[in-house]
């Protein structure tokens, strides 16, 4: 059977750049075919010509001119990965949505092309995450990080319901990679203590929400870890607000796993607050993988 391919939206920015460069390396990781894409509304601003015409839409030729030149980029980068590009006249977060649909995972940069691109992720980016059926990339963070130089994969670990499709994405990430997969869980202490408890009874109580965190890691992760013994795997509570426990960590890793809920009639923006949280401001690449429900 054919493999799925490796989708990546390209735009000519830096940003996509990055995101080609990594998708490369993927692909060539899990021997797949890599697909690069620009999609734009273009024709919304310049009427198309006829067919018989010499002259073309400046759109029409500077997209097939990008993509053009990331086939080159991503060939240049690796010449055994199978490289196909394509430009369609679509929104581009619709085209990327469809293009999830047969694909292995879709792949895209941090920011968008212009001077509003900031430091924030790009609308096209966010959009595309929070609705997609594959899993997507978001690339972004350190040129060591984005290398896979570090050999360690993050692995987000939530509500038990997020958790089967992301856990089975790490572990395939890690043994690919040959790197180890830390699993990490976060913890909070209650922020108001009882009345009248004694600071030895207020320890005792953390250490409950301390071991309930370490629970759940066994819980999603025992399953899945059972006959992968090639892998090194880590677990480890963290006391601190999730996003924030999960962005330190990111510093040290070459990807960070996220698990993310879809319902099945794929309503509204689905990510939460941690995973919004990471897309704009991890230091590594960050891949949601949806868990329908």
């Amino acid at each position: 059977m054919m493999a799925l391919p490796l989708v990546v939206g390209v735009d000519g920015s830096e940003s996509s750049l990055h995101a080609v460069d990594w998708a490369v390396d993927e692909a060539a990781r899990h021997e797949l075919p890599l697909h690069l894409v620009n999609a734009s509304r273009w024709e919304r601003y310049e009427g198309r010509l006829p067919s018989f015409g010499t002259d073309r839409p400046t759109g029409d030729v500077a997209a097939e001119n990008i993509v053009a030149a990331c086939a080159e980029r991503a060939t240049l980068r690796n010449p055994d990965v199978k490289v196909s590009a394509e430009v369609l006249a679509e929104d581009t977060v619709m085209a990327l949505l469809e293009q999830s649909r047969e694909a292995f995972a879709v792949v895209t940069g941090s920011r968008g092309r212009g001077a509003v691109a900031g430091a924030l992720l790009g609308s096209v980016s966010l959009a595309v995450a929070a609705r997609a059926v594959s899993p997507v990339v978001v690339v972004r963070g350190g040129e060591q990080n984005r290398a896979g130089a570090l050999r360690r994969v993050v692995l987000a670990v939530g509500d038990l319901v997020e958790g089967s499709a992301a856990v089975r994405f790490a572990f395939r990430e890690a043994r690919a990679r040959d790197a180890a997969l830390h699993a990490v869980r976060s913890w909070r202490r209650p922020a108001h203590p009882r009345a009248g408890q004694s600071p030895l009874e207020r320890e005792a109580g953390s250490l409950i929400y301390e071991e309930q965190a370490a629970g759940v890691l066994s819980e999603v992760l025992d399953d899945v870890e059972r006959g992968r013994d090639d892998i090194t795997v880590h677990r480890e509570v963290i006391e601190g607000p999730a996003h924030q426990v999960l962005l330190d960590v990111s510093e040290q890793a070459d990807l960070l796993v996220v698990g993310a809920l879809r319902s099945r009639d794929h309503t509204g923006m689905q990510l939460g607050r941690v995973s919004h949280a990471v897309l704009h401001r991890s230091a590594c690449p960050v891949v949601i993988v949806p868990q329908r429900v």
